[in-house]
């Protein structure tokens, strides 16, 4: 019987614990898409206790937590840090089987060297010691990241932020590139036009123009996309329900957008022909500037509407999603495709059910120039999971070619959060290892040595041009 979470945790063959060990541990990370905050960065912020780098904003552990009947109170209310992590500890048993089990007692022994199980008995040794070392120097932000071997960061931003910490971060010379991600999903959301117009007054303010029409409007997102671009962004990130891809003209656009401008709300067509123009728009923009794009689809957020009124958007009240997906996003690859205006594009699905669709349809768009231009993305969400990632990595295997994806991210809010990489990569190693042994690969370790570097580490690298 093996130790649980062993030095060759995951790893079920030699040849797998070779290619983990010897080749994909020793990659650096290149964390291409998380939430971080980069305030925490520039500022080199030390944690006063685990609560704090561990509970705050991850809406996993808070779903677990209320499934197993834990109070609000205790997720995100106004009970003390000690209260949640205790309400915390007393979950995680109950957590056998949920990735969550492994991300915790990973988490522990990576940054703290704390092997002991977390449960209401241990609970309180591990918040003491813990918190002592998250307050000595060598547990600050930037330490968390150099411990990690972190080598670049691409946090999430909407373009009215002023980049000010990744300016601070770049001035101090961090060995770390923190660089920010342009996430413009605020200058798609017309359903509220109150809320929007309130939106372009912000943009405005961060542009420094005025915004009364729809190429207004076009102007400032590309003034903020120039200056997103010299601050070093390379990517872009969009989160949504599914593809939007309606025939529109510019007249009927201009005429929606004077509409939204005088406060009146959209029909549901409007919203969708004026989405579909935005997508375009944008894509065009990442395409002109060389950048990739990024696109998560198939949530469906906020379902319980009590607590989005009470807690708010990212709390832990979103879900997989049934959208259709094919035929919007093979009319939007399309059209770019057409105009040669498709840049290097990445599709996340929530879905499994989607996972042979995105594969094959962004394979229909690969240009013969750029290799792993079209990207069937990680696991995400609910499927940065075990079972998930294998799904994904077969899925991607039979499809398309595993040799150029560009393998995992944290997606995360937490410091604590870079062993999704190692639980990547030991998930990675075995699949790989298994073949070999199974005599479905070959066993030439200079050709799966390198593959394994690829997924890890150099594709990314070269991808994102990082």
């Amino acid at each position: 019987m093996k130790k649980f979470l062993d030095e060759d945790f995951l790893l079920e063959s030699e040849t797998a614990r070779r290619l983990y060990h010897n080749v994909a541990a020793r990659m650096p990370i290149i964390d291409y898409h998380c939430h971080l905050d980069p305030r925490l960065i520039a500022e080199d912020t030390r944690f006063e206790n685990l609560t704090q780098v561990w509970l705050a904003g991850d809406h996993y552990k808070w779903r677990a937590m209320r499934a197993n009947g834990v109070e609000e109170r205790f997720c995100t209310g106004d009970a003390t840090d000690k209260e949640k992590f205790m309400k915390w500890a007393a979950t995680v048993p109950d957590t056998l089987r949920n990735p969550l089990y492994h991300w915790t007692h990973l988490e522990l022994q990576r940054y703290f060297g704390i092997d002991q199980l977390l449960n209401p008995e241990s609970a309180p040794g591990i918040y003491q010691q813990a918190g002592e070392m998250l307050q000595s120097e060598a547990f600050s932000v930037r330490n968390l990241v150099r411990k990690m071997n972190v080598e670049v960061i691409c946090t999430t931003d909407d373009p009215v932020d002023s980049l000010e910490y990744h300016q601070k971060i770049r001035e101090d010379r961090f060995e770390t590139r923190v660089l920010p991600a342009w996430r413009p999903d605020k200058c798609m959301a017309v359903e509220d036009t109150v809320a929007y117009n309130s939106y372009l007054e912000t943009l405005e303010e961060a542009s420094g123009s005025s915004i009364s029409t729809y190429l207004d409007l076009l102007t400032s997102l590309q003034n903020r996309h120039d200056y997103f671009h010299q601050m070093g962004c390379r990517i872009s990130d969009h989160g949504l329900e599914g593809f939007y891809a309606k025939e529109f003209d510019h007249q009927e656009i201009e005429k929606i957008f004077l509409k939204i401008r005088k406060g009146r709300s959209l029909n549901p067509q409007q919203v969708e022909h004026f989405k579909s123009a935005m997508l375009i728009e944008l894509a065009v923009m990442d395409h002109e500037a060389g950048w990739a794009q990024q696109f998560h689809v198939g949530a469906i957020r906020n379902n319980n509407t009590r607590q989005f009124h009470e807690l708010g958007p990212d709390t832990g009240f979103d879900s997989i999603g049934d959208f259709r997906m094919a035929r919007s996003l093979s009319r939007f690859l399309n059209r770019l495709d057409e105009q040669n205006q498709l840049a290097k594009t990445i599709v996340y699905n929530l879905n499994p059910v989607d996972n042979a669709l995105i594969a094959t349809m962004v394979n229909n768009f690969n240009d013969g120039k750029t290799a792993g231009k079209m990207q069937f993305g990680s696991g995400w969400w609910f499927m940065d999971q075990k079972f998930g990632m294998i799904d994904q990595i077969n899925t991607l295997s039979s499809l398309g070619l595993l040799s150029r994806f560009v393998g995992m991210l944290t997606d995360s809010r937490s410091f604590l959060s870079y062993p999704r990489h190692e639980y990547f990569r030991r998930i990675l190693c075995n699949l790989v290892g298994s073949d070999v042994e199974s005599g479905e690969i070959p066993n030439d370790p200079a050709m799966i040595d390198n593959l394994i570097q690829n997924v890890c580490y150099y594709n990314a690298k070269e991808y994102f041009a990082l």
